[in-house]
């Protein structure tokens, strides 16, 4: 860790005051989500959605808050990467309970509300939640190209790997302890590389002025706690919020595999995309899409790792080729899941994204809610794919230079020079650090 103040002028008294005030606002409003799980007080589905709702966007602004101030001590990218993990908690949760209860029940397996879950928080994620990112930048700036920081080429790389490894799953009919060996490994390998940035200097507003403005020892213990009542207010908070969301959701004759797919990822995924919406409406909407990314890498390695690791946990059933079993829905579900990826990694191989990409990619994941027909899957699939090849053809050129940052990066060596481009992929505005 360094020793480093904000690059920030520091703000009144009276500021802070306002800042401190609104750090213990949003403490107290996440609390409730954590009293109302241990005691299970549960009025209605209603009442339930509000207040496990209130909790997990209160939860949302202490980790938006707590990133930005981290940055002082550590890189952006391990900021970031712990922040997504943290955010990401309550699809694990989710998906380990509805993977444990598929290997104690082969009834609960073949409903395959695990695979339904885990595919329904990918497309959610990169659907909703960049495109979300995006048009914040866009409302904010009117700047119409989102470029991120080189840092973002190392995420590109490791989800590239994973989405070409994911991709072939669908060939098999399980997801086995082979696949939970490779895809864990990628993750800790991605989470080691990541550790080895340096951090930066970084100006802070707003509460992660107040909480930066503290002498180093205090800051970091805040931090901490900031982070671990977070990820306490999550963790209590998603389970309870997606029961209420579904049971709504039933009261209106919605099937339970969409309900798995859509509603409960939407309470999982809340608190992420939360964390980078706040980011970018304070005009760190590069961050934010960081934060996006490095989350999708996560759930796109260890998320997928673990199903059958619960799986096998339940069942009892060892060995390198057992796990998770996967019928033919479930099998078109992760190709078009995968086939998604690989158009949102073609999206920002020039580490940008324009107006019409994240359009196509809130338009192709609108338009395929509620669609059960196999054709009309493997239609969006085929769709994503084409896509996919177009844009890395146009971008062809920038294949290399983001390789070779990433590479750069790996080796923690300086940005390689590029023959006739001094800045490469510079960033055309959205609060790069």
């Amino acid at each position: 860790m360094t020793d480093r103040q904000p690059c920030a002028l520091p703000g009144s008294p009276a500021v802070y005051r306002k800042h401190w005030l609104l750090i213990a606002l949003m403490m107290i409003l996440g609390l409730p989500g954590i009293i109302f799980r241990v005691t299970h007080f549960e009025p209605n589905p209603i009442l339930d959605a509000l207040i496990f709702g209130v909790a997990i966007l209160a939860a949302a602004f202490l980790l938006s808050w707590a990133a930005e101030t981290a940055e002082m001590d550590i890189s952006q990218g391990l900021a970031l990467a712990v922040i997504a993990f943290i955010a990401v908690l309550p699809e694990y949760a989710v998906d380990f309970v509805l993977a444990w209860k598929a290997g104690a029940d082969p009834a609960e397996a073949e409903r395959g509300l695990a695979i339904a879950n885990m595919t329904g928080g990918n497309r959610l994620l990169i659907g909703v939640g960049w495109p979300i990112v995006f048009f914040l930048f866009l409302y904010r700036t009117r700047l119409r190209e989102l470029a991120v920081d080189r840092q973002r080429s190392l995420e590109l790389l490791f989800l590239a790997i994973a989405t070409a490894y994911v991709i072939f799953i669908p060939l098999r009919h399980g997801v086995t302890l082979i696949d939970s060996i490779v895809l864990v490994s990628l993750f800790l390998i991605y989470m080691f590389f990541t550790s080895r940035q340096e951090s930066e200097e970084v100006e802070l507003v707003g509460p992660a002025q107040a909480m930066g403005s503290l002498p180093n020892l205090q800051r970091r213990s805040l931090l901490v706690v900031c982070l671990v009542y977070s990820a306490a207010v999550i963790f209590a908070s998603a389970e309870p919020f997606a029961h209420a969301l579904v049971t709504i959701g039933e009261d209106f004759g919605v099937s339970e595999f969409l309900l798995i797919q859509w509603l409960a990822p939407l309470a999982s995924e809340s608190p992420e995309v939360l964390v980078a919406s706040l980011l970018a409406w304070r005009g760190r909407a590069a961050v934010g899409m960081g934060a996006l990314i490095s989350s999708k890498v996560n759930q796109w390695t260890l998320l997928i790792g673990t199903l059958p690791i619960a799986f096998m946990l339940s069942s009892g059933d060892w060995g390198l080729t057992e796990g998770l079993p996967l019928d033919t829905r479930q099998r078109e579900e992760i190709f078009l899941t995968a086939a998604q990826s690989a158009f949102a990694i073609a999206v920002f191989i020039n580490l940008k994204m324009g107006t019409k990409e994240a359009a196509a990619l809130f338009l192709l994941f609108a338009t395929q809610l509620f669609i059960t027909n196999e054709m009309v899957r493997v239609y969006y699939a085929a769709a994503y794919t084409v896509l996919c090849v177009l844009l890395l053809v146009t971008h062809r050129a920038d294949i290399r230079t983001t390789w070779q940052s990433a590479w750069a990066i790996m080796r923690n060596q300086p940005e390689p020079e590029y023959a006739g481009e001094s800045t490469p992929h510079a960033t055309t505005g959205g609060g790069g650090s």
